[in-house]
């Protein structure tokens, strides 16, 4: 692993298929923005020979993805797979975004990878967001591995940088996070610093040299034998740590010499169970150079010590009606089990899903049932069609190179899916399945937003479907009492990418306007009111008198309608009337146009006329006596109330409950989740958390995540109802 010797040349200008699930690995790479995860994806693809220098494919000298997806996007918010082939394995590299935003991006990475490969910047570190990964992954016992890259900037330093990992990542047992390599430094240049030129194999102790552009392996010097020996037996001892050889340590520290074969295979069992997280430097290829420093070392890792499909656990799978299925994982003669682990749209193709293969094989042209459930919550209704699968192809830059099938454990993306959103499960049309979902994050931030023109208008419901089949993270919500459309995202660049999507690939031009709460108002006090419309003009009139008495009830109580009338002065029929166009005015509110609520109406009293009173007649009048009532006491503005529930670490729990209070919330409580970790449990109106999920975030730097739900609404303070009714044309 890392000191074998590579042979295959790579397999540039074609696609990369495998027949079986042991020749396929998959790896997600996980790191902060600027970390360098698309560098090295670009210095992994050339290295593995499937790009002839930084960003060409070989066969035509198209630029690719690996070298555009910065430059198009100048962020890089959208989980992309790079396939590349190395010693007869394919590996199929999912690069992830590195910003919070996309998060979503990043779950599915995770869903559709065996093993992880965590990118930390030598001159930024680790991050809180990266640590939450981290547990992520830790939480499934997903293997791990580490590489440093940015090496050459002025003050990196390796081993510093490896305590660090050590320190975030190791916390458990810190001897588990190792480095496999130190660096191998040149000349020191004039100001001071020695570039990173190669590295130090320590279980080999050879040198490999990338100075010239291709790695060159030698010995070490004597010089270097101690900083190696050091190093070497450290490592030596968290390898035999994690043996499954129980008596190796016992005959080591009695002095046995330990095989390096049965070290790297010892090393190898370890990362592929995720208990040994091995850490190694890389960095992007100079140009003219054919390698990349440390890619040969990382290919090596991954094909020989990250797991085969066969290891990864299968997730849960059902039929329709939630029987569970029990399943053989990654049998390639087993009945379809595919999920679609992201969509995009391409101007030419169409739709494109990019789906992992859990059981079976896949073939184009075949029929499958599509079931997507479980997110109709998000503006994502269940459905179960079937659809014809459309061509299968493995991208390659920009091309979509075609490939005959895709075995179980492999990933493919499929054509002209029409129906299939991400997060769906492709099986037999006469045996649907169902696969259990992964964790999607809940959008909690309001995006407002109006068609600019009547042109947009009728293209925006189209719009709008298509931007979150493709996006489960994003929620579309057509609000019902403020009228509003409200797109919840994640973050502010989430909500950016999603009005650029709908302007660019949609043609749809939006305006975004100030979010709505849903505000309620109620009666503070008894009060009666008397509706009186009579009027004459030729033929028949209108004659309706009704005499109401209004009075507050507990939260939650609604509208409740009495009928207290005596001797006949309302008829019989017009009491249903009467009951009508208060709940009509209600609806409407008494005094800043919000919906009345939680007051008991009782009818009292009232006048008919045997020729003019009528159905119509009663309602008007019935609106009237409530808004009289409502003029004769005051009347409150009630707000919403979350519960919001917000995990953080322990440094920032203090700052997180402070925050809280300055936004009216009242803390219910706080409890300790794990080791560094406190659950705030607390109750604020939602006119304060409208951008909670931008400022937790900064407050936190990245650490805290929360969750809300609706508790009920309650008065608002009056100075703040007296701002809302002005701002409603009322006067308190």
């Amino acid at each position: 692993m890392g000191d074998k010797t590579q042979t295959h040349p790579g397999a540039a200008g074609r696609a990369v298929a495998a027949d079986h699930p042991a020749s396929v690995r998959n790896v997600v790479l996980v790191g902060h923005s600027g970390s360098g995860k698309t560098t090295l994806v670009e210095a992994l693809a050339l290295t593995a020979g499937a790009v002839n220098r930084a960003g060409r494919v070989e066969d035509g000298g198209t630029v690719s993805d690996y070298d555009d997806i910065e430059h198009r996007q100048q962020r890089s918010v959208q989980l992309s797979l790079a396939p590349v082939e190395w010693n007869g394995i394919k590996v199929n590299v999912l690069d992830t975004p590195g910003y919070a935003d996309f998060v979503g991006e990043l779950r599915a990475g995770l869903r559709a990878a065996d093993a992880a490969l965590f990118v930390v910047s030598a001159s930024d570190g680790v991050d809180g967001s990266t640590r939450m990964v981290w547990e992520e992954c830790q939480a499934v016992g997903m293997p791990r591995a580490i590489v440093i890259t940015h090496l050459e900037a002025a003050r990196a330093d390796f081993e510093e940088m490896t305590r660090v990992c050590a320190e975030a990542f190791g916390a458990d047992d810190p001897d588990a996070v190792l480095p496999l390599y130190l660096p191998l430094r040149g000349p020191e240049g004039p100001d001071g610093h020695a570039p990173v030129t190669g590295l130090i194999g320590l279980l080999s102790q050879k040198l490999f040299d990338y100075a010239s552009g291709e790695r060159k392996e030698s010995e070490p010097g004597e010089d270097q034998l101690p900083d190696i020996d050091e190093a070497r037996n450290r490592l030596i001892e968290g390898i035999i740590a994690e043996s499954e050889d129980e008596t190796l340590m016992d005959r080591y520290l009695g002095g046995e010499q330990v095989d390096v074969k049965t070290l790297i295979e010892d090393l190898e069992r370890a990362v592929a169970r995720g208990t040994f997280f091995p850490v190694l430097a890389a960095a992007p290829a100079a140009e003219g150079a054919k390698q990349g420093l440390g890619t040969v070392e990382l290919l090596e890792l991954i094909t020989g010590g990250f797991p085969t499909p066969f290891e990864h656990p299968m997730p849960g799978v059902s039929t329709i009606d939630g029987t569970p299925r029990e399943l053989t994982a990654c049998d390639t003669d087993g009945p379809l089990v595919a999920e679609v682990v992201k969509t995009a749209s391409d101007p030419y193709v169409g739709r494109i899903s990019l789906v992992r293969v859990f059981s079976g094989t896949l073939r184009p042209d075949e029929t499958v049932h599509v079931s997507g459930h479980g997110l109709a919550d998000r503006g994502h209704e269940d459905h179960d069609v079937d659809e014809r699968i459309g061509a299968l192809s493995m991208p390659f830059g920009k091309q979509q190179r075609p490939v005959t099938h895709a075995v179980a454990g492999d990933l493919v993306c499929v054509a002209k899916l029409g129906r299939a959103e991400t997060g769906d499960t492709l099986s037999p049309k006469d045996d649907p399945l169902l696969m259990e979902p992964w964790q999607m994050p809940d959008p909690l931030l309001p995006l407002a937003i109006q068609a600019h023109s009547k042109a947009d208008e009728d293209k925006l419901s189209q719009g709008l479907a298509r931007l979150v089949a493709e996006d489960p993270t994003m929620r579309l919500e057509q609000n019902q009492d403020t009228h509003q459309v409200v797109l919840w995202c994640l973050g502010e660049a989430h909500a950016d990418v999603a009005l650029e999507r709908l302007r660019s690939r949609y043609g749809v031009q939006v305006d975004v306007v100030p979010h709505k709460v849903s505000l309620r108002e109620t009666f503070a006090d008894k009060a009666a009111g008397r509706g009186r419309h009579v009027k004459q003009s030729g033929g028949h009139g209108q004659y309706a008198i009704c005499e109401i008495e209004v009075e507050p009830l507990p939260g939650g109580s609604g509208i409740e309608f009495v009928d207290k009338v005596v001797g006949g002065a309302v008829p019989r029929q017009f009491i249903p009337s009467v009951e009508k166009g208060v709940r009509a005015q209600a609806a409407k509110g008494v005094a800043a146009g919000y919906p009345l609520v939680d007051v008991r109406i009782t009818l009292l009293d009232g006048k008919a006329h045997s020729v003019d009173s009528s159905d119509a007649a009663f309602q008007t009048a019935g609106a009237l006596a409530l808004r009289e009532a409502a003029a004769e006491t005051r009347i409150h503005l009630l707000e919403p109330v979350a519960e919001v529930t917000v995990l953080v670490s322990d440094d920032y729990v203090g700052a997180v409950m402070s925050d809280l209070s300055s936004r009216r919330g009242r803390v219910l409580g706080t409890e300790q989740v794990g080791s560094g970790r406190t659950l705030v449990r607390a109750e604020v109106p939602e006119f304060e958390i409208g951008r909670y999920a931008i400022d937790l975030r900064s407050l936190s730097h990245g650490t805290a995540r929360f969750s809300r739900a609706y508790a009920r609404h309650e008065p608002m303070p009056p100075q703040i109802a007296e701002r809302i009714r002005e701002q409603a044309g009322e006067t308190p």
